[in-house]
């Protein structure tokens, strides 16, 4: 008999929401006293102690995950006009309205057009060699 089930090589792992011991040992730590650190570290924050206010604000906010880009691209409707895309997507770093990760993540994006036009390109050319194929052999027939 396997020593694992079949789909679970790894067995059935650790079920989904289950903390560590630590952690649940902190948390019964934490559970009478959570009101009172939670306004310790704000008045910390408050008082000027940078540590203490960089812990408040990354609970209170969380890092931003994608947000709308302020940044004009031109249509793109031919490979030749990703050339245009880049420039200004390369401007707008160089100017500051894009950060270098946004204008990473737009050049991606616009790598992705690309592929999809060469991917178009591949099977227009692949049409005409199979057309061609067949010219050939019906000539031959």
């Amino acid at each position: 008999m396997p020593k694992f089930e079949k789909g679970h090589p790894g067995g059935p792992g650790r079920p989904r929401g289950s903390r560590n011991v630590v952690n649940l040992l902190l948390d019964k730590l934490a559970e009478g006293e959570a009101e009172t650190m939670v306004s310790k570290m704000i008045e910390a924050a408050a008082g000027g102690d940078r540590v203490a206010a960089r812990l408040v604000l990354s609970r209170i906010w969380s890092a931003p995950k994608g947000r709308p880009l302020q940044v004009e691209l031109p249509d793109i409707r031919t490979p030749a006009d990703l050339l245009a895309a880049h420039a200004a997507v390369a401007t707008a770093v160089s100017d500051g309205r894009l950060t270098a990760q946004d204008g990473a993540s737009l050049s991606t994006m616009l790598e992705t057009h690309r592929r999809a036009f060469e991917l178009v390109a591949q099977e227009a050319k692949i049409d005409q060699l199979d057309a061609r194929l067949r010219q050939y052999k019906d000539g031959l027939a």
